[in-house]
């Protein structure tokens, strides 16, 4: 007899759970997608069209994470876990830099690790910020690089950079969108930066 009303007692308890019921949030992604400033001037061509490998780029400690990273303005960092960007960091920034260095006119070509191609030039980045800073109202953009020349000798270091770009953060609601595309542009202002300083030393 017990067993029977506490098997009619279960639909009862289930019915009265004390776990809160958690609604669904979709994901949002974004890409990372930096555009030239039209007006900006570009680089000076060189007369002769070398060949530049860019090499993976690495994430500094903290840029590995796919949600879009803010910076409160107590100073502490938060993590968004429901707007992230389509890919890690690091993997967006590489392909966005090629693309840039590519459409700069700079080289003759930008190629990949494992290309037949003889490259006269070697790249190697490391994404080292990309985050709004809400107390100060913009977005940040770092990078660190290390321009090689190959030579017959092995290759030898012509310079090292690092760059920052910078962008306002919208006066108004800073939702998911509007920090990604400020950081965007600040990633935009970095590739600038850096390209001009590989422009000197190539």
């Amino acid at each position: 007899m017990n067993r029977r009303l506490a098997l009619l007692a279960l639909p009862a308890l289930a019915a009265c759970s004390v776990l809160p019921e958690r609604p669904y949030v979709e994901v949002r992604r974004f890409p990372l997608t930096p555009a030239r400033d039209p007006a900006a001037p570009m680089p000076a061509r060189s007369g002769r069209r070398r060949v530049l490998l860019v090499r993976l780029m690495r994430a500094a400690p903290g840029q590995d994470s796919r949600g879009l990273r803010s910076l409160r303005p107590d100073g502490t960092e938060a993590i968004d876990y429901y707007a992230e960007w389509s890919a890690p960091p690091a993997e967006l920034a590489e392909e966005a830099l090629r693309r840039w260095l590519s459409s700069g006119g700079l080289f003759g070509a930008v190629v990949s690790p494992g290309t037949r191609a003889r490259a006269d030039l070697v790249l190697e980045t490391e994404l080292t910020a990309l985050l709004a800073d809400l107390g100060a109202g913009q977005a940040r953009a770092g990078l660190s690089a290390v321009l090689l020349r190959e030579g017959e000798g092995g290759p030898s270091l012509l310079t090292q950079l690092a760059v920052t770009g910078t962008a306002p953060i919208p006066p108004g609601p800073r939702g998911p969108e509007v920090l990604a595309a400020a950081m965007t542009e600040a990633f935009a202002a970095a590739l600038g930066a850096l390209e001009r300083g590989i422009a000197v030393h190539s």
